[in-house]
């Protein structure tokens, strides 16, 4: 505090991003990437058709349910939208089933029939990559995220005070100049996305916020559980009459449902089906609402009578609800997606820039800059590992979706494995090589990957670019052609650092000799 109120901002503004830069980097690439994952979800198992009729889906997944499990305890039914890969079947064994029989779900395709597909993670991987990180308990790396996450908020905040021409600084950029290009193009991407940045970190943490902050639950409700009943309270339960009786057509409750909602159903539960007791439970979507929070509807399954709706929620509910839901962007249409994964694509460029404004900074003080203190070194070569690294190593998780053989045993964790293969080879890359090459070739790598897994579509796959323009299919077109844009822009970027030619500077010590 001795420099000034500014100056020591500045200074919680560089050690606070640097800090948690490289995780905060993953957590924004593999977020902005989760913004498309229903289109990823598609791309990622080309056999499964194009879901034209959501109606027809369940029709014909009751039908499935009923041939394939018409004494179970109860089913749970996704209802697809036109964007998902596939529809999907659950169902929970009743008493008297086989104990050894394990299968008990289902991929349903555009009519509602069984359909086998590779098995993946697609891009449900990355949204969920982005909080739960991977290899690691689910609430250690919950954690990780937030506390990096509270680094993040504090990181603008004081940027924000350390700039105080921070908006006369965005219409600025002078290329050429080394550290002041950096900080340049640094602040513009900050500034261009101020709004989003601010919005995502906060609502960021308040998704979290129970796992951060349960002390007001942990005194107030001796039984966790009674505290979920209270937020999220359930239709009352019937108990089963042991009379069969014919369930009633699905799709005309799926009808009435979403008449009732003014919205779209996401998921339909049935308990006790065949028996005169059953209970058709109805989901909303989050898909076109704000709030993650959405009602539901219990109707009898023998009569498809209404018979139980969700009280409307709470004022704090609704806010806490409206809050996940800027989050995930669920609510957003194809236009409004668009801008979360520009302004995404801008919150990981502000990292990125940051963390390696750091390494630009800090060489030009050096006393010799051929010979950077092992700290300096470090830091300059997990740049190049997580911010050239990373993102290859995402392209190659794609390329293992189509290249792993369809019969692998734990197909889908292979896929995962072979990026974390290939991010680890990376990262040794980027220690055993010159910087200047090592930011050359990674970040050519990424864009040859980028390129061809559009063209490799054309040739392995009936679902490659030309096929799906087309058909009109704007998903499947929209992932490839955005796989290419990205693949050209990494191009540009490896083509400049390699043609870019830094000042000379002597050493400290020479010019003082």
């Amino acid at each position: 505090m001795s420099k000034g109120f500014r100056q020591s901002q500045a200074t919680l503004h560089t050690w606070s991003g640097l800090l948690v830069g490289w995780v905060l980097f993953i957590v924004f690439v593999t977020g902005t990437a989760a913004y498309w994952r229903e289109a990823l979800n598609r791309w990622a198992q080309p056999e499964l058709p194009r879901i034209e009729s959501p109606a027809r889906v369940v029709r014909g997944a009751q039908a499935l349910l009923q041939r394939e499990a018409p004494d179970a305890a109860s089913w749970f039914i996704t209802v697809p939208s036109a964007q998902s890969a596939s529809g999907s079947v659950f169902w929970v064994p009743g008493a008297g089933a086989p104990p050894l029989r394990s299968e008990t779900s289902a991929l349903i395709d555009a009519n509602g029939a069984k359909v086998v597909a590779r098995a993946t993670r697609g891009g449900d991987f990355f949204y969920r990559f982005h909080f739960d990180l991977h290899y690691v308990p689910y609430y250690v790396a919950r954690w990780v995220v937030g506390i990096c996450a509270m680094f993040m908020l504090v990181a603008i905040l004081s940027g924000i005070v350390t700039h105080k021409k921070i908006f006369r600084d965005f219409f600025t950029f002078r290329g050429g100049r080394g550290q002041r290009s950096w900080l340049d193009g640094h602040n513009a991407v900050a500034v261009l996305g101020l709004p989003f940045h601010l919005m995502i970190t906060y609502t960021g943490l308040v998704t979290l916020m129970t796992l951060l902050m349960p002390w007001a639950a942990i005194a107030n409700y001796s039984d966790p559980f009674s505290f979920g009943r209270l937020l999220y309270p359930d239709a009352p339960a019937a108990a089963r009459a042991n009379r069969p009786a014919p369930l009633v057509d699905l799709a005309t409750v799926l009808r009435d449902g979403e008449r009732r909602l003014g919205a779209r159903v996401d998921i339909i539960s049935v308990t006790a089906p065949g028996d005169a007791a059953a209970r058709i439970l109805l989901s909303q979507s989050t898909h076109g609402t704000l709030s993650s929070l959405t009602p539901r509807l219990s109707y009898d399954g023998v009569s498809g009578r209404l018979l139980w709706a969700s009280a409307p929620p709470g004022a704090t509910m609704v806010t806490a609800g409206a809050m996940i839901g800027l989050h995930a962007g669920r609510f957003a249409d194809s236009a409004i997606r668009w801008v979360y994964f520009l302004c995404g694509i801008g919150g990981s460029v502000m990292v990125a820039s940051g963390l390696v404004l750091w390494s630009v900074k800090r060489r030009e003080k050096l006393p010799d800059p051929a010979r950077p203190p092992f700290g300096f070194r470090l830091v300059e070569r997990l740049n190049i590992g997580f911010v050239a690294g990373f993102p290859a190593a995402m392209v190659g998780y794609l390329w293992a979706n189509r290249l792993l053989p369809l019969a692998l045993p734990a197909r889908a964790e292979a896929e995962i494995n072979a990026m974390f293969v290939l991010w680890g080879a990376l990262l040794l890359h980027a220690f055993l090589r010159q910087p200047r090459r090592a930011w050359v070739e990674q970040l050519g790598l990424t864009a040859a990957l980028l390129v061809a897994l559009p063209l490799f579509d054309i040739v392995a796959t009936s679902r490659g670019l030309p096929a799906t323009i087309a058909s009109g299919d704007a998903t499947l077109a929209g992932v490839d052609l955005t796989l290419l844009a990205l693949g050209l822009g990494y191009a540009a970027i490896a083509r400049r650092i390699h043609r870019h030619a830094p000042a000379m500077r002597r050493s400290r010590s020479r010019a003082t000799a």
